[in-house]
């Protein structure tokens, strides 16, 4: 995500994370900078390649194997089912309930969305709001396309259609989505290892396949780059302004 302003340039995601920081430690708001040219085909392209592999993906399942797993993903399935603990089963099952339709979809954008608002980030808000709906809309119509089995050996009572997986595509919808508001290596990092995690715990309680929560993924990180796309610029100008809370007066200042 290239960003050029007033003859500079600079590349990556750490683009827009040109923050407060350098405002120093005053509370004034300054005017947004001038505007930008954020550089976004490539990641746009990024998503839309990761679209593509989930389409393809489930074209290969339903034609190629009549919506039935790979061999592969059956015998990982029967060892995964023999090493069950108590335990384990327990943190997969929490893992189940926070990414369940209701959590996911609605109590934890609505608790990002506050936050988002909260700390002065409008557009930012925004945008996660449109890619969770986007990664959700896009999953919901390739379950129904496909129509894929789900393993038998299941411990939970999920919805219809196996593949791709919704507990795995709103991980990554929500791991890429706050990645790329707060532009933070410990963002990045512990969406990853949530998203890892939230995939393991599916296969776990046997609630899908291996090509089910890799095209979950793929979904939600594709959805939410796809999106930024046409936010980027806003959340670039956004992401250059201080966010003190909105209960702390602040002073307006004249020039930039």
């Amino acid at each position: 995500m290239n960003a050029e302003h007033d003859g500079e340039s600079t590349s990556g995601p750490a683009a827009g994370a040109a923050s407060a920081s350098e405002e120093g430690p005053s509370l004034a708001v300054h005017h947004a900078p001038a505007p930008v040219r954020v550089s976004r085909r490539p990641w746009m392209w990024t998503g839309l390649i990761a679209l593509a592999l989930v389409a393809a993906l489930g074209a290969v399942i339903v034609v190629n194997q009549a919506r039935e797993p790979f061999q592969f993903e059956s015998a990982l399935m029967s060892a995964i089912v023999a090493i069950r603990t108590p335990g384990v089963t327990a943190v997969a099952a929490a893992f189940d309930f926070l990414g369940s339709g209701r959590v996911s979809s609605f109590v934890v954008p609505a608790v990002v969305v506050i936050g988002l608002l909260l700390w002065r980030r409008p557009w930012a808000a925004g945008f996660f709001v449109a890619a969770v709906a986007a990664s959700g809309l896009v999953t919901q119509l390739v379950k129904v396309t496909v129509g894929r089995v789900r393993p038998e050996d299941i411990l939970v009572h999920p919805d219809f259609g196996s593949f791709p997986s919704g507990h795995a595509s709103n991980a990554a919808v929500i791991a890429m989505a706050l990645g790329l508001i707060f532009l933070r290596t410990w963002v990045w990092i512990a969406g990853g290892v949530y998203t890892l995690l939230m995939m393991a715990s599916r296969m776990y309680l046997g609630a899908h396949w291996v090509s089910d929560v890799v095209g979950g993924v793929l979904v939600g990180a594709g959805a939410a780059l796809i999106v930024w796309a046409g936010f980027s610029e806003r959340l670039y100008r956004e992401n250059r302004l201080p966010h003190p809370p909105i209960w702390q007066k602040v002073e307006r200042t004249r020039g930039g």
